[in-house]
């Protein structure tokens, strides 16, 4: 992924997304994930990765994120910021690649290390070819890219 946009952390999203971390249940790959995310009416969900014994069950940290903010009503996204240690940053997994599709392709995407390391894009240059549902103008659902 390039980070040809040169996009910086939101502040307070990055503050967010440290607090997130320090939250982050991973006992087994003892690998932290804070994800913090900004609606377009500005209010902010916060989500941390959440690991289970049986590996299936755990969640990452951006699909929390976005749980919290679909629970709170929330239907889309701006900008998200994923907070980690490793260098480079890490990025969405695959899977969350298409949660967020689901909701905003456009929305601004930036991960960022304890070493200021950034790499950031949008939804849609992280997953390419994603699929969401929309609605036509006859009123039938399509998935479409």
């Amino acid at each position: 992924m390039s980070n040809a946009l040169n996009l910086t952390p939101d502040p307070q999203l990055l503050e967010g997304a440290k607090a997130a971390f320090k939250q982050a249940y991973a006992p087994y790959s003892k690998f932290h994930v804070g994800a913090a995310l900004r609606t377009s009416d500005d209010r902010v969900y916060f989500g941390a990765n959440v690991e289970n014994a049986s590996y299936g069950l755990g969640r990452c940290a951006e699909q929390s994120a976005v749980q919290a903010m679909a629970t709170a009503g929330g239907r889309d996204f701006t900008d998200i910021v994923v907070y980690s240690e490793a260098s480079p940053p890490a990025s969405p997994c695959g899977a969350c690649r298409q949660v967020l599709y689901e909701f905003a392709p456009d929305a601004r995407v930036v991960c960022v290390n304890q070493h200021g390391e950034v790499v950031s894009g949008y939804v849609k240059d992280f997953l390419p070819h994603g699929f969401r549902l929309e609605q036509r103008d006859d009123g039938h659902d399509v998935s479409v890219q």
